[in-house]
């Protein structure tokens, strides 16, 4: 970097937003050249607040897939583009980068990665020491308002309040619905922006098959929206809550169906297979054979295919009505045994609403992929300006995926401006 004098508010590199992407993309561009001149300007009082409270508050780092390719399919939008990023740094590049730092990490059951404290504390103190440490500077309280190209190059950021100031580069890692403001900036400098919508969120449903059930797990069921020309449905964990069913289950059918669902108001029919894979047809099938296996056990209290009891009874007593308390397998109707077979394996549930929980803050929406070069996430529409994180349409399923597309593109933004800043 050419040694210039330069005045105390101009800066080599601005990066808007102190969440993952913003850190993650100063401190690489820092590490490169530490003689960069870089701030980070975040809107709210704290820094990384979607770090300290995802994954229950012990922050889901990243997600144990290590093949490029088969980590894209886990992408509703963005999943083409991800594969070559994903091939230069990918989810094991960031557990060696947070473990040479100190965070032990460790892979559950389910693939997902956390810190071996279960606290999102580690990644959050880690990322902060080492911005402190490559000598970033980080303003909190700092809303961003303008972004203004000047003649010759660079740009004149103007914040609320007034306050002005250069940079060479811009960083913008401001997105999701609840900040409009990346999205206005993005669209201000020419790019096409992507409507935003909810990604990840609960079905809200009120019904007395679930009523009081809160807290219920299935471990495997099969989720499907029932709407003219739509083909949505995911397997997965589906959880019973106050608002009514959420889960992986649930959360990949919003994923997918983001925009969709948006469309339609969020009023709409699903049908839930509470046995997961096994058909209505089979069902009746196995109720056939319990009539002789098992005569004299009541079907109330006898739940089948790992449906939990308490969600079991309440199927039981919806299909045979007042009949459920003291009916024997061989008593049950063919009527009655396919009313039954259809609550179990076609259960359908009127969706009323989306409703809030704690991975709701995923979006999809933001800058159109077309204006990005993906090989530096540098704007294809204006020198500069590059883009990380959530203020991409870009969008994960839940499991650390949406994390680590925030890891990947800010690293490559942080290479792409060092080696700028460089060739200046």
């Amino acid at each position: 970097m050419n040694s210039v004098s330069r005045h105390s508010n101009s800066y080599d590199l601005v990066v808007a937003g102190g969440g993952a992407a913003g850190f993650f993309g100063a401190i690489t561009c820092a590490e490169i050249d530490p003689q960069a001149r870089i701030v980070i300007l975040e809107k709210s009082r704290e820094v990384l607040g979607k770090v300290q409270i995802s994954g229950g508050g012990r922050c889901n780092v990243t997600h144990g897939c290590f093949d490029p390719r088969e980590l894209t399919e886990s992408y509703p939008r963005g999943s083409r583009q991800l594969i070559g990023p994903f091939n230069r740094w990918g989810p094991a590049d960031t557990m060696s980068w947070f473990e040479e730092r100190g965070v032990a990490l460790k892979i559950e059951d389910d693939g997902r990665v956390f810190p071996q404290s279960d606290s999102s504390a580690s990644i959050v103190n880690c990322l902060v020491d080492a911005a402190q440490d490559a000598g970033i500077e980080v303003r909190t309280g700092t809303p961003l308002e303008r972004v203004e190209p000047q003649e010759g190059g660079g740009f004149e950021l103007e914040l609320i309040g007034g306050e002005r100031m250069r940079a060479d580069n811009v960083l913008l890692t401001l997105g999701g619905t609840r900040n409009r403001i990346g999205a206005d900036i993005a669209s201000y400098l020419g790019h096409r922006v992507e409507v935003a919508a909810p990604s990840l969120f609960t079905f809200k449903i009120a019904d007395p098959r679930i009523d009081g059930l809160q807290g219920l797990s299935v471990a495997e069921a099969r989720v499907e929206v029932d709407h003219a020309g739509m083909s949505l449905d995911a397997v997965g964990p589906v959880l019973v809550t106050h608002w009514g069913l959420s889960g992986p289950g649930i959360l990949r059918v919003s994923a997918w169906g983001a925009r969709e669902l948006q469309q339609l108001e969020y009023r709409f029919e699903i049908i839930v297979n509470w046995s997961g894979s096994t058909s209505v047809e089979e069902i009746l099938a196995r109720f056939a054979l319990l009539r002789t296996e098992s005569p004299r056990k009541s079907i109330v209290n006898d739940a089948q295919l790992g449906i939990p009891t308490r969600l079991w009874r309440r199927l039981v007593e919806a299909a045979l009505e007042s009949e459920a308390s003291e009916m024997r397998w061989p008593h049950l109707s063919r009527d009655g045994a396919r009313k039954l077979a259809e609550q179990v394996g076609a259960c359908r549930f009127h969706v009323e609403g989306k409703s809030m929980n704690k991975d709701e803050f995923v979006t999809c929406g933001g800058v159109d992929l077309r204006d990005v070069q993906f090989k530096t996430m540098q704007s294809r529409v204006m020198e500069g300006v590059y883009f990380a994180g959530e203020i991409l349409d870009i969008d994960g399923i839940t499991g650390g995926f949406n994390f680590q597309s925030a890891w990947t593109t800010s690293r490559i933004a942080g290479e792409a401006i060092a080696d700028a800043i460089d060739r200046r």
